[in-house]
């Protein structure tokens, strides 16, 4: 089994490159590092609503560039800043996944850069 890393530049707050690839591709899964809510280098302002949704579009770069869908997602790991962003969290990501969800765990953390969310997934095609 080979392994595919979506390395590329990770840029992080302020332009640091960060340790780490975007994604990593094997044996038809694919598992994407977490993303934050973060646009040329800067977190968006907003509230949970506006940040999950800027978290899903660098999600699905990486989905795309790999050349899978949010169908092929099985397993979503969230992180929130705050709890009370729960509900709104939950409207976002419906969204996303509308009729057939991914399983899930969403905690609450204090996050590495100052935004309101952290979501990393696992997605998988038959390699056949």
């Amino acid at each position: 089994m080979s392994i595919k890393r979506y390395a590329g530049p990770v840029t992080g707050v302020g332009g640091q490159t960060m340790p780490f690839a975007r994604a990593t591709e094997a044996g038809g899964f694919l598992y994407v590092s977490g993303q934050t809510p973060m646009r040329d280098g800067e977190i968006v302002p907003g509230g949970i609503e506006v940040q999950t949704r800027q978290t899903f579009a660098n999600l699905q770069a990486v989905l795309d560039e790999a050349g899978y869908t949010l169908d092929d997602v099985v397993k979503v790991n969230a992180w929130l800043d705050d709890p009370r962003d729960f509900s709104g969290f939950n409207r976002v990501f419906k969204e996303y996944f509308e009729g057939r969800p991914p399983a899930r765990s969403t905690v609450q953390s204090a996050l590495m850069v100052d935004g309101k969310v952290e979501i990393d997934l696992i997605a998988y095609r038959d390699p056949a």
